[in-house]
């Protein structure tokens, strides 16, 4: 692909290579990037939680898990016969209320060591906008199909997202101060909030962190959006419905992150595992073929081998 603009990128200070440990967060396209690390099989838990857009939401998850907050009954409600949470993705909801609890406060544990023991953060800001519970006057994550009367709509100031990012910073390097942030914006545009609402959503998003307090030894500022808007500016980029980024868009972003956000030495193992992962989604026009057969021990015989040297690769 030629394109007449080229965002410029800086590489990382703190590459990730096959020692890191990754924790992803945010909007739906943290999980496009993260699928790619698990793809090369590099050390990555996304979501804990399910998607979560605003970085107030993201914020009081953040905190919750590094406390070891747990949620009680308090904090679930039930809604169209399942119990709910409104800090959490609907994903994650339950008929069964203790069972619910319990893995709530499971991801909690497990979400605590995830950060504690993590080398880099990637954190993805979906959008500007919230929705606040009315009765308990409480920012939420997701609605669960409540009716909307029940909430009304705000958009965050680029103050109280700052304010959202510098305590998830903070709080993080008090159990990790090791932790290295890598903070983007989704290109993915919320049409449902207007054409011009979402620009000014994204803008504040921006605007929050690019700010001078995030320019950060530890942290960088990773131009996902940009790179859609401005190299990538063209619906055949797109999805079918024109809003979320297709699998080129994806594909082209990620190469972009992985050249400059990536340990170059990293490079050929990478390619071994690209290599493997292609001829496992190989399907043979004979299965019972010996060219097929060979085809499979030769296969597995790299798969072994490749474990060996790293045990905590699964294919």
């Amino acid at each position: 692909m030629n394109f007449q603009t080229q965002i410029p990128l800086q590489k990382s200070d703190f590459p990730i290579d096959y020692t890191s440990k990754v924790v992803s967060l945010g909007s739906c396209f943290a999980e496009n990037m993260a699928e790619k690390l698990e793809y090369f099989k590099f050390e990555n838990v996304v979501n804990p939680f399910g998607i979560i857009f605003n970085p107030v939401s993201l914020e009081k998850l953040i905190l919750r898990s590094i406390h070891k907050n747990y949620f009680t009954a308090n904090d679930i409600f039930y809604h169209n016969e399942a119990w709910h949470c409104y800090e959490v993705h609907s994903e994650l909801s339950n008929p069964d209320k203790e069972e619910f609890l319990s893995n709530l406060n499971q991801l909690i544990d497990s979400t605590n060591w995830h950060i504690e023991k993590s080398t880099h953060c990637l954190i993805t800001l979906g959008t500007s906008w919230v929705y606040r519970h009315t009765e308990s006057n409480v920012i939420v994550a997701n609605c669960h199909k409540v009716p909307q009367k029940q909430f009304v709509k705000e958009l965050l100031s680029i103050t109280q997202i700052e304010a959202s990012l510098q305590k998830i910073i903070s709080e993080i390097q008090t159990i990790n101060p090791k932790c290295n942030f890598v903070f983007t914006v989704s290109p993915v545009r919320h049409i449902k909030d207007g054409f011009v609402e979402n620009t000014l959503s994204k803008a504040h998003l921006i605007s929050a962190l690019n700010a001078s307090n995030f320019q950060l030894p530890t942290s960088s500022y990773f131009p996902s959006y940009e790179i859609m808007m401005d190299e990538l500016r063209d619906y055949r980029f797109y999805g079918e419905d024109m809003l979320h980024p297709n699998q080129t868009a994806i594909d082209y972003i990620w190469i972009k992150f992985f050249e400059n956000y990536v340990d170059e030495k990293e490079f050929g193992l990478m390619n071994q595992v690209c290599e493997i992962q292609r001829a496992l989604k190989h399907r043979p026009f004979n299965p019972k073929s010996e060219s097929h057969k060979k085809f499979l021990e030769n296969l597995n015989q790299k798969i072994n081998s490749l474990v060996n040297k790293h045990p905590n690769f699964q294919f």
